[in-house]
Order: C-alpha cells, then sequence, then structure tokens
C-alpha cells in the first residue's frame, strides 16, 4: 500500500468532482461539461447560461414524474417536481438499509458496552431500544405519508406546532437535521478510513500509523461517495438494490465463521453480567450510558428514506411502507450480530487493547487464526459501509436542497439550484464533499475534537425526532384535525406518539454523557457543547437574516 498514491488518487478525484460540478453551471467549460452530460441531454452555452438559470423551468422526463397521487401531494405542497422519481420500494427498503447499515456499524460502536454496561447491553439494550425506536418510527412515517416531502422534520413540525412559535421550531429543526447529516456522513466515511488503518496495522509490521493516512482515506470515500451521485446518479437505484443483496449475504459471511471458530464465553457472563468500568456509582446508570453509545446508535437514521421523498414513486404509500419494513429487520439482524460479538469475543480486556484500534477486527483474527480470513471480512464491512456512504451523501444533499429551496440556510438560492437536464442539487450535493474533508482534517490537529463532532450527529437527529413528533402531539389535541393519509396509526397514532416521546427523551439525555469518569478533556463528550453551539450559531442567523428570508413550508401548502 503506498499513500503517496491514495495521495495522487484524492487529488485527481477532488478536480474531477470539482470539473463536474462546475460545468453544470458555466457553460464556459463546454468540452469537460460534454463529458459529464448525463445521457440523452445537450449541453449548449444557452442551456445552462446565467441568464436563463434563475428562469429556466425545471423539466421532468414524463417517466420519471410519478404516479397521479405523486402530483397531487406536490401541488398541495406547493413545490415544483424538480427531481427524478426513480425509486420504488424494493430500491428504497434497500437504501434505508444501506443508509442504516445496523449491523455493519454495529462492529466499530460495540467496544463501547465494554466500558459501560457489559455485553449484556447488547441483548437487553436491543430489546429496549428497538421498541422505543419502532414507535418513534411508526409516528414518522405517518407524518411522512400526510405530507411527503424532502424536507421531513422541519415540515411537519411547520404544520403541526402552535402557530406562535411553529416557524422558529421549524427552522430550528432543519438546522439540526442538516447538520446532523452532515457530521453523520463524515463519521462513517472516517470510520472506514480507520478500518482500513487497522488493516494495515493487522498486515504490516512495518506500518507506522499516521493520523494524515486516516485523512486522506477519508477524503477519498466522500469522492467516490459524491461521485455516484452526480455523473453515476441514474446508477443509484440499481445500487441501492444490489446494496441491499450484499447486506443481507454479509450479515451470514461475518456470523457464521465467528459461531463456527470463534471461542465461546459463558451465557450469565454474556447476558446478565452487567459491569461497570466507567467508575459510576450505579452498574444502572453505566448500563443506561452503554445503552444511549451502542444500541441506540445504529438505529438512529431511518428518516433517511424521508428526504428521498420527491424521488419516489407513489410517495405517500411507498415511503411509509419502505421505512416500516426496514426497520424490524435491521434492528433484528444488529440484535443478531450484537449476540454473536458477544459470545465470541473471548477475553473483553485484551480485545479493548488491540494494536489495530478497531476491536471487531481483533476479534475475526481470533476467531479465523488467518490474515486472509479477517481481510476478506473486513473488506465485506468497508465495500456495504461505503455504499452506506453513497447513501448518506443523497439523504444530505437532499436535505440541505430542501432546507435551502425554503430559504432556511446561508447561500440558500444557490444551494436550491437543480441542474436542467440532470435533476439533482448538484450545488447541494458538493456540499458533503467540503464538509467531510474540513471535519476529516481535523483528525490532523485532535482526534478529540474530532470526536466531539461526530457525537454531535446522533443528538442533533434524535432532537428533530422529538420536536417533529411533539409538534404532532400538540395537533392532536389542540390543533386542526389530521388531513387524510395513506398510512395511518389510526385510534392508537396519539398514545403512540406518547410513548414514543415519553421513551426517546431519556436515552437522549444519556447521550450527553461521558463514557467515563472522572472526566478529562481527552474523553468527555463534548456533544452539548458541540449541540449548544450549533444552536446558538442557527439561532445567531435566524435574528439577523433567517427570520426575514425562511418561507415556513405551512405557508405554501393548498390542501382541499
Amino acid at each position: 500500500f503506498q499513500i503517496e498514491v491514495l495521495a495522487f488518487i484524492v487529488t485527481t478525484n477532488c478536480f474531477t468532482i470539482l470539473l463536474a460540478i462546475v460545468t453544470t453551471s458555466h457553460p464556459s467549460i463546454l468540452p469537460v461539461a460534454m463529458y459529464f452530460k448525463p445521457p440523452g441531454v445537450n449541453i449548449s452555452p444557452s442551456f445552462v447560461s446565467d441568464g436563463e438559470k434563475n428562469a429556466a423551468v425545471i423539466t421532468v422526463p414524463p417517466r420519471f414524474r410519478g404516479t397521479h397521487a405523486d402530483q397531487k401531494d406536490m401541488a398541495m405542497l406547493g413545490k415544483p417536481q424538480e427531481l427524478r422519481r426513480n425509486f420504488r420500494f424494493v430500491t428504497m427498503l434497500g437504501f434505508a438499509s444501506t443508509v442504516m447499515s445496523s449491523w455493519e456499524l454495529l462492529l466499530p460502536l460495540w467496544s463501547f458496552v465494554l466500558t459501560d454496561g457489559g455485553t449484556p447491553i447488547l441483548f437487553w439494550g436491543f430489546i429496549v431500544v428497538g421498541f422505543i425506536m419502532g414507535l418513534v418510527y411508526a409516528s414518522i412515517a405517518e407524518l411522512a405519508s400526510m405530507s411527503p416531502t424532502s424536507g421531513g422534520q422541519y415540515h411537519w413540525v411547520s404544520e403541526c406546532a402552535p402557530v406562535s412559535v411553529r416557524k422558529l421550531l421549524s427552522y430550528t429543526t432543519g438546522w439540526l437535521c442538516a447538520i446532523g447529516w452532515q457530521v453523520y456522513l463524515a463519521g462513517v466515511c472516517f470510520m472506514i478510513g480507520r478500518i482500513i488503518q487497522g488493516l494495515m496495522i493487522l498486515n504490516l509490521d512495518s506500518y507506522d500509523p499516521q493520523p494524515w493516512h486516516v485523512t486522506l482515506i477519508t477524503i477519498a470515500v466522500a469522492i467516490l461517495a459524491i461521485m455516484f451521485n452526480t455523473v453515476l446518479a441514474e446508477q443509484l437505484p440499481v445500487l441501492e438494490g444490489v446494496a441491499l443483496l450484499l447486506h443481507m449475504l454479509g450479515f451470514f459471511a461475518i456470523i457464521i465463521p465467528l459461531w463456527v471458530m470463534g471461542p465461546r464465553r459463558n451465557s450469565y457472563d454474556t447476558l446478565l453480567n452487567f459491569t461497570n468500568n466507567g467508575g459510576w456509582p450505579s452498574t444502572s446508570l453505566s448500563a443506561m450510558i452503554g445503552m444511549s453509545a451502542s444500541p441506540l446508535s445504529v438505529l438512529i437514521g431511518f428518516d433517511c428514506s424521508v428526504h428521498m421523498a420527491e424521488e419516489i414513486r407513489d410517495a405517500s404509500i411507498t415511503l411509509p411502507k419502505a421505512m416500516v419494513w426496514s426497520v424490524g429487520p435491521n434492528a433484528l439482524m444488529a440484535f443478531l450480530m450484537g449476540i454473536t460479538l458477544s459470545f465470541t469475543v473471548g477475553n473483553p480486556d485484551a480485545i479493548a487493547m488491540t494494536p489495530t484500534n478497531e476491536p471487531f477486527i481483533q476479534i475475526f483474527f481470533n476467531a479465523t487464526n488467518s490474515h486472509g480470513a479477517t481481510n476478506a471480512m473486513c473488506a465485506t464491512i468497508i465495500i456495504m459501509l461505503m455504499c452506506n456512504a453513497v447513501s448518506e451523501v443523497a439523504t444530505a444533499s437532499r436535505q440541505i436542497w430542501s432546507f435551502a429551496r425554503d430559504g432556511g440556510l446561508p447561500c440558500s438560492k444557490w444551494l436550491a439550484t437543480v441542474t436542467p437536464g440532470w435533476n439533482i442539487p448538484i450545488r447541494a450535493v458538493s456540499v458533503p464533499l467540503v464538509v467531510t474533508s474540513a471535519i476529516a482534517c481535523i483528525n490532523l490537529g485532535s482526534s478529540t475534537a474530532l470526536n466531539a463532532i461526530n457525537s454531535l450527529g446522533g443528538v442533533a437527529i434524535l432532537t428533530s425526532y422529538i420536536i417533529a413528533i411533539s409538534a404532532l402531539i400538540w395537533r392532536r389535541l389542540y390543533g386542526a384535525p389530521l388531513p387524510r393519509r395513506r398510512w395511518s396509526l389510526g385510534q392508537s397514532g396519539l398514545w403512540i406518539n406518547i410513548a414514543a416521546v415519553a421513551l426517546l427523551l431519556p436515552v437522549w439525555f444519556f447521550m450527553f454523557w461521558p463514557l467515563a469518569q472522572p472526566v478529562t478533556a481527552t474523553d468527555m463528550n463534548w456533544s452539548s457543547t458541540m449541540f449548544g453551539g450549533v444552536m446558538i450559531i442557527a439561532l445567531v442567523y435566524y435574528a439577523f437574516k433567517g427570520k426575514h428570508e425562511y418561507i415556513e413550508p405551512v405557508l405554501l401548502i393548498k390542501r382541499d
């Protein structure tokens, strides 16, 4: 492995992606634009001229405009159809499963329970968290059927919250979603970099790991993900279908070798012996922190499907069905993977001290006693996490685009542009590359600062869930009757919504806690500080500019 070659690849691909983005807006670079043009589109200087690009009407080919119900929904939302509806139930199921990558993400995250709660958290914690998040996503699915828009949570808050606070709450929720998904993407790309570096440590005795190696790999992964969302965007639904198949097959490719070849721990230590290695006053407190750090983390983010709503055919029924159907199987696979790791970990203390810095790599190697087998198993994880990054770029960019369309961000007019012919928000797609690259560079100075930023993602997304469902509860109790929707919780809806918020608040609270005490700057959970900082920035921008430019989505709605 040559780091210099990787650096060359990163630089070259950065240049390529930037050219692809620039040429969609600037026809002066026409020869390059002709190379990157989408199939069936004739690019000429007049096609994207500065005089036309703001006044042009985005034309979506008829076969990508969706069903009559989709057209009625867009008219109701007061939005034009600018994106292509090329996702259906199976590909959307694959998209949600790929973004979540529940069992794949558990592998790098499961070691948190070694500090707080022990391996029983991966059994009992998943049962508790799975039930809570099931209620949460059922509530979100009903909202998605009511208003299938890429805006998601901030749009629903605008529809459901009290008039006196709905604009500010909606605006705040939009910022939380935008920041949360940008940070999530950076975290996954960085995770891939750490896994690759861990494999290099395992295989090459002479390898000297450096932080900048992981930074370069992180940026390279982000570039690849951007390419699939720009020049290869038409193949994205196909990728999601293939990723769904790999997601299922890869699961068995990992757990079977571990059960057949790995060591065995006894059932008591694995399932009942809760531990407190974080120095907390009680094991119960330690268990709550461990449950929020590991099982909960891999079940946050099924709203990813929502932000693709305007690219789903028959979205008002396909979207909630795909979301609900993706939660159960993915939670079950994460649960089974957690049980597998708990029984086959061997000596947890020794695993935690692995030189690879990724305990699951050491578990694979101890079970198989083979570099080749370990590399193959880890390659499966890397491929799936790269698919995850591709899908997260789509989610993050659509959230940015939608919020900018309503004037919620700086440079909203620029970010909300959808490139004619491509029917994708290329400018919004470029934002995740910039953000991920910037966050990855923080690792060069301080891994603590990087971890602080990464910890923000889950807190931000969970907060948006709490605000959106709380607004729905208020409307059910005090507001106008909910409009007709094709996927409904029926008469149980209010109680499901109340239970979702009531049970989610405690685990959300413990996401702010550090893993151990006494707390130092290195092991502090800085998510509370980062969360507060983001909120201050958002509110300051709102006070000076946002409240004058942000258009509440509810003001555009035209229901019968």
